[in-house]
């Protein structure tokens, strides 16, 4: 039995044409389980249009993490124009998501998995929202998950005597680093792409990075009325 965290994403046409990517993550890690490629294409290469706030190095990765991953998906991709439809079937151990939905939406929420479980370190923070993937996520549901998993790291720093914030400061922080990278790495997608899909699936990506940390504090306090049980019961009861 294989131990790894499976996550599948089928995309069929209406003109009977399918797309299968199949995900394996490490179970501990959540980190890609790759296969090495033998030709990788010149944009996956890491000096190739790289992110200005990369922190890899060259000589010891020639080739971005999240470029030579998401490379196979882009090219199957390259000639799709993001409006078209698409039935995305996603498939998890735990269960089946379908949607009939703009080609972009579905790549979006492929590309997130890609990216956050490739090994760019810039990525690493939204890595564990993984675990519980959530395909075709709304903006909502997004800045619920976002902050839920932000603030449960803050705990675990606390039980290991670290340094901690329950604020979101910090969260706030790590999507501005991510917005960067997605704007930085579509200068790369350019290059494999001769429609737009792929373009447009990683600007919703943009789209959501850019969005949660700003409407984060309002949405919190639009919802403070589902926590009431907990905010009118005294820390004893």
């Amino acid at each position: 039995m294989d131990p790894s965290i499976q996550i599948s994403y089928n995309f069929i046409f209406p003109d009977g044409d399918a797309q299968a990517f199949d995900l394996r993550l490490n179970t501990i890690t959540l980190n890609l389980i790759t296969q090495p490629r033998a030709a990788p294409p010149p944009w996956t290469l890491l000096k190739r249009n790289q992110c200005a706030s990369c922190p890899l190095d060259a000589s010891r990765h020639p080739f971005c993490p999240v470029a030579l991953n998401f490379a196979d998906v882009a090219e199957q991709f390259s000639d799709r124009v993001s409006y078209e439809e698409v039935q995305v079937i996603v498939t998890t151990s735990e269960r089946t998501y379908s949607k009939t939905t703009a080609i972009q939406q579905g790549l979006s929420s492929l590309l997130g998995v890609i990216m956050t479980t490739s090994g760019c370190p810039l990525m690493e923070p939204l890595k564990p929202m993984v675990r519980q993937h959530l395909p075709f996520a709304t903006l909502t549901e997004t800045v619920l998950r976002a902050v839920s998993t932000y603030l449960l790291a803050q705990y675990l720093r606390r039980s290991e005597d670290k340094p901690f914030e329950f604020g979101l400061a910090g969260l706030h922080q790590i999507y501005a680093k991510v917005a960067l990278v997605n704007r930085d790495f579509v200068l790369r997608l350019r290059e494999a792409a001769i429609e737009d899909a792929d373009i447009n699936a990683l600007m919703g990506l943009d789209c959501f990075a850019t969005m949660v940390p700003m409407i984060a504090e309002d949405m919190l306090n639009g919802i403070k009325p589902y926590f009431s049980a907990y905010l009118t019961q005294s820390p004893e009861a």
